[in-house]
């Protein structure tokens, strides 16, 4: 049984807190990612870290 986890805040710090509990393949059941802005540009900054330069996985998309 996963346990169900919601990101507060899609910062740098959130955005690598998803990143490494996929990376890790952690049984975690990510339901939800509190930011202001929309999914589409949640999305980009998940896959596209300005940071490190890497192009992570591909994101996929959410039931709305």
């Amino acid at each position: 049984m996963s346990i169900k986890v919601a990101v507060n805040g899609f910062g740098r710090i959130g955005r690598g807190f998803l990143r490494a509990a996929l990376a890790q393949g952690a049984d975690l059941d990510i339901v939800a990612a509190n930011d202001l802005t929309d999914a589409k540009s949640l999305a980009h900054l998940l896959t596209h870290d300005s940071t490190d330069r890497r192009r992570s996985r591909a994101v996929p998309r959410a039931a709305t």
